[in-house]
């Protein structure tokens, strides 16, 4: 039945399609409902022939259901209070998860980052530096720790000589890394972690122009690394691909939640920028994209993040 199927696409995807579900389910009678529990997908017949929920799919529609409010609870929020939320709940994740420190650490201001640790102070009676200390375990943590706990110079000045010499410190890392992890290495850490955005696009010219080829992307099987180095670097290009990562299909429930955290965090920030990376890379609009995976009162609301950017 058409509107079997039209059910089934407004409860798939991101978010669901709030009015399809109220005029299709609304409206049904007891056999229309009995046919979409055979067909839907979302129920299973148990020994005795019994209709029953498949409870993944019901922890799966919770969570679609859940998107718009989430959205607008993050969105409502002021920043600091954000982006401490989104480390803490980063943190209860586990290791898949630790991306997301890095992209808070390493995209915003010195200020920004200081009224997030003064934040997560007041919400959790923990300080982020410690919180990450104790709960990342591994070669990760000490450039985590680092990042969380950086207050960069954001000035212009940059000293050519001094540049050019932590690109071949980098070099050198790489050239080491079966012997150590470029992740745990001082020099590393101490370059990513301290240095202004203006001096590490310097660091990173001269590595270019001494080793013939871009530092991140001797970096496949250091992934946190890489993150780290785009989003300092090219954060625009990073959110792009986090975007991309999200509506992908088949996306995990955590991938899923950076078209949430992106455009909310950058609506205000740099989302035309983003937008227009996106564009270029993946050939298609942000806008058209977003219209074409998320749903109902989810997909209206992002659009209007969207907007603001234009």
């Amino acid at each position: 039945m058409a509107e079997i199927e039209a059910l089934i696409k407004a409860l798939s995807g991101h978010g669901v399609d709030e009015k399809t579900v109220i005029s299709i389910l609304g409206n049904s009678q007891p056999e229309h409902r009995q046919a979409f529990r055979k067909e839907g997908g979302f129920f299973a017949e148990d020994e005795r022939r019994f209709e029953r929920w498949n409870d993944h799919h019901v922890k799966l529609l919770k969570h679609e259901f859940m998107r718009f409010k989430n959205a607008v609870v993050l969105w409502a929020m002021h920043p600091w209070e954000r982006d401490a939320r989104l480390i803490k709940e980063a943190l209860k994740k586990g290791p898949n998860s630790n991306s997301v420190i890095v992209e808070i650490a390493s995209t915003r201001s010195s200020d920004e980052l200081l009224g997030a640790r003064k934040a997560y102070h007041s919400l959790f009676e923990h300080s982020i530096e410690e919180d990450v200390a104790s709960h990342i375990h591994g070669k990760e943590k000490k450039l985590l720790v680092a990042l969380v706990s950086a207050y960069r110079y954001e000035g212009p000045k940059i000293k050519e000589d001094v540049a050019k010499s932590e690109a071949k410190a980098l070099i050198s890392a790489v050239k080491n890394a079966e012997k150590q992890n470029p992740i745990e290495n001082d020099e590393v850490v101490r370059i990513l972690s301290t240095r202004s955005k203006p001096h590490l696009k310097s660091v990173f010219k001269h590595y270019k122009e001494i080793a013939g080829q871009h530092f991140e992307d001797e970096l496949d099987v250091h992934l946190i690394l890489q993150a780290a180095v785009q989003c300092l670097i090219t954060p625009q290009s990073y959110f792009s691909r986090v975007l991309d990562e999200a509506m992908r299909d088949g996306a995990d429930k955590n991938t899923k939640k950076g078209l949430t955290r992106v455009l909310v965090t950058r609506a205000d920030v740099d989302i035309r920028a983003i937008s227009d990376d996106y564009r270029n890379h993946y050939a298609i609009p942000l806008a058209d994209k977003i219209e074409a995976k998320a749903k109902g009162s989810y997909k209206e609301f992002l659009l209007t993040l969207m907007a603001r950017g234009s």
